[in-house]
């Protein structure tokens, strides 16, 4: 039971510890074109936490959790793991809490989940 556990649960918890470290420092620019740095790190949110619902559904369905109740919960798991980054953020010197980051948390990991829905 112990080893199941770990097998699950400790990536999402790694990983969700990479994301709050990552949260940890300032950030820097990618690039001195606005929309370009935009992208980058908007794409970054993307990944990290699509990454976070992949893990967290991994870990969900080593239960035997339906599917649909899997794909739920990773995903508003995910997206209220990205709201209390943000609220972690703004307690980080050159770091700004937004709204916008959630929702790009959110879309990350409905894309992972939209993936496992049409493949698996």
């Amino acid at each position: 039971m112990l080893k199941k556990v770990f097998n699950y649960w400790f990536p999402p918890v790694v990983w969700a510890l990479i994301i709050f470290t990552f949260s940890s420092f300032a950030t820097a620019s990618t690039s001195v074109i606005y929309w370009q740095d935009f992208i980058v790190k908007k794409t970054a949110h993307m990944f990290e936490y699509g990454i976070f619902a992949l893990l967290l559904y991994r870990a969900l369905r080593a239960y035997e959790m339906d599917k649909t109740k899997a794909v739920i919960l990773s995903i508003l798991f995910a997206s209220l793991y990205g709201l209390t980054d943000e609220f972690h953020q703004s307690f980080t010197p050159g770091r700004e809490p937004r709204i916008r980051d959630v929702a790009f948390d959110t879309i990350g990991a409905s894309l992972a989940m939209l993936v496992i829905w049409k493949k698996f």
